[in-house]
């Protein structure tokens, strides 16, 4: 294993090879040994009291695990990273590190559905008042601010609809009144964007998605700066996060192909778009890499890459039947939630209820795409079929 110094050093693909593994710790073997464990023996008495050996309970960690973490904590720039096992866990786990009863936590409108559902139902069961910001506000979100306000919690680029937020600047305005800022970061990974480098102090990934890459394992993740690390670190204890030894390791060995894997899910991405954005029967796009999009020169300053995950607009005038005729139409799209894996997916936008601090059209018809590793050609002609199947 690299040093942390020298790791510094090295481009991202190299530390995506190396991070997290030290062959020589484990008999020469190049990945880390896959333990299934729960009790850990102690050679004496005075050492199991002291707790004075590096693992004492399979819940507080093991060789996998931090082989997985280790990774993560590098990629990130981090001061430390946990795992938790599923994404939502992830962001459930990162904001119950930093509120408290009685504080006022501030969310991103776009966020993603099963975030909000969380904030909704539960963190108001326990003291905490919830409130939504458009996200374009940037540094005005500062007038949403109240004495209260220990929290935000931003998505770059937004669940669904894309938008892009200006993350240095909100985090500089939380960062003037002690508020930790949160980012779920999983549409452009470590790899494409560095939030903690931003000025976010907990940077979340569901790991399900591209980390995983394979859809076949849940997993999240959560790195933070200095600041952050040493909330998360207790309330992950406390709470008894821990995930199975073989999911971590497909969570491993996801992450050594990430880059590659994500360099296709962008071509191919780029060139359906291309394509797509010339069909009479499309109106618009929703993916901040393309010059057109309004969050473009955010995610250029802040992104070196953009991922699998898009969405395109119907024209005004499009029933619901028709977007559903197109779908069924699909033959190299599956229909399924989630998306990060190999395989191309499809799911219509619904926005009904999921939105209260920006307007948006809850009768408009859009589609979600996940463009996987397949040949772009071959998925452009499902494309062609599925639409005309829609639309004459």
């Amino acid at each position: 294993m690299t040093s942390s110094n020298s790791s510094s050093r090295l481009k991202p693909d190299t530390r995506l090879a190396h991070s997290g593994r030290d062959p020589q710790s484990f008999h020469g073997f190049v990945n880390p040994p896959v333990v299934h464990a729960s009790t850990v023996l102690y050679p004496d008495s005075q050492t199991l009291v002291t707790g004075g050996q590096t693992y004492s309970y399979a819940r507080r960690g093991n060789p996998t695990t931090d082989s997985l973490e280790d990774a993560i904590k590098e990629m990130e720039g981090a001061a430390g990273a946990k795992i938790a096992n599923s994404g939502l866990n992830a962001i459930a786990l990162a904001i119950l590190s930093c509120v408290k009863a009685g504080d006022h936590i501030l969310i991103v409108d776009t966020a993603y559905g099963p975030t909000r559902h969380f904030a909704d139902t539960v963190l108001p069961n326990f003291g905490v008042s919830v409130e939504y910001f458009d996200p374009h506000l940037g540094s005005d979100i500062k007038s949403l601010f109240r004495p209260e306000t220990t929290a935000v919690f931003t998505e770059s680029p937004g669940s669904l609809t894309f938008e892009m937020q200006d993350i240095p600047a909100i985090s500089a305005a939380a960062h003037e009144i002690g508020a930790t800022v949160l980012m779920d970061n999983t549409w452009a990974t470590s790899l494409y964007c560095q939030p903690l480098a931003l000025g976010v102090d907990l940077s979340i990934q569901a790991g399900t998605k591209y980390i995983v890459g394979h859809s076949d394992a849940m997993l999240g993740v959560v790195a933070a700066n200095e600041k952050a690390w040493k909330g998360l670190n207790a309330v992950h204890g406390a709470m008894g996060s821990h995930v199975a030894p073989d999911d971590i390791f497909l969570g491993l060995r996801g992450l050594r192909t990430l880059s590659v894997r994500l360099e296709r899910h962008q071509k191919n991405t780029l060139t359906v778009l291309d394509w797509l954005k010339d069909q009479s029967s499309v109106g618009s796009i929703s993916y901040p890499a393309l010059p057109t999009d309004p969050g473009y020169e955010i995610w250029k300053r802040d992104c070196s890459g953009s991922s699998g995950l898009c969405a395109f607009h119907f024209p005004d005038g499009t029933s619901q039947d028709q977007t559903h005729a197109f779908l069924d139409a699909l033959q190299l799209f599956g229909l399924g939630y989630s998306w990060g894996g190999f395989e191309s997916l499809a799911i219509p936008v619904r926005l009904k209820g999921m939105r209260s601090a920006t307007p948006v059209s809850e009768t408009a018809q859009s589609v979600r795409l996940h463009i996987g590793l397949e040949d772009p050609e071959d998925l452009i002609r499902d494309l062609v079929q599925a639409l005309k199947k829609a639309f004459g």
